[in-house]
């Protein structure tokens, strides 16, 4: 399970994400409206994830801010606002900004506490 955490934080962050833009504008369509909103972004999160294990193969750790961390953040943003061009989703500049920010605080966030937590936990004993 450890193994598949990370992954596990990230997905459901991008979900988090998806469902607070959703509720700031009070757009209803349930699940299937959650889906459409969120779909682009875990494919960007996929390709980072994707991205960052190929490049770093055997030094590849899901738990470290730099790189995956950052990798991850990068791609949901980029691919994901990409897919939302292609599908005729919108993409103004202010929602870039904020979703390049809530994305950055979320998957570059967790890793940085869970490093600190371990860090001081090492520290500790």
């Amino acid at each position: 399970m450890k193994k598949y955490a990370p992954a596990l934080i990230d997905v459901v962050l991008v979900i988090v994400f998806a469902a607070l833009g959703r509720a700031s504008h009070d757009e209803g369509g349930g699940l299937a409206g959650l889906a459409n909103t969120a779909w682009p972004f875990l494919a960007g999160l996929t390709a980072g994830w994707i991205a960052t294990a190929a490049l770093y193969k055997e030094k590849f750790d899901p738990w470290l801010v730099v790189p995956t961390g950052v990798l991850a953040w990068l791609c949901t943003v980029v691919v994901g606002m990409l897919l939302r061009v292609v599908t005729g989703q919108g993409t103004a500049g202010s929602f870039i900004v904020v979703a390049s920010i809530v994305l950055a605080v979320f998957l570059l966030g967790w890793r940085l506490l869970a490093g600190l937590w371990l860090h001081r936990r090492v520290d500790a004993a």
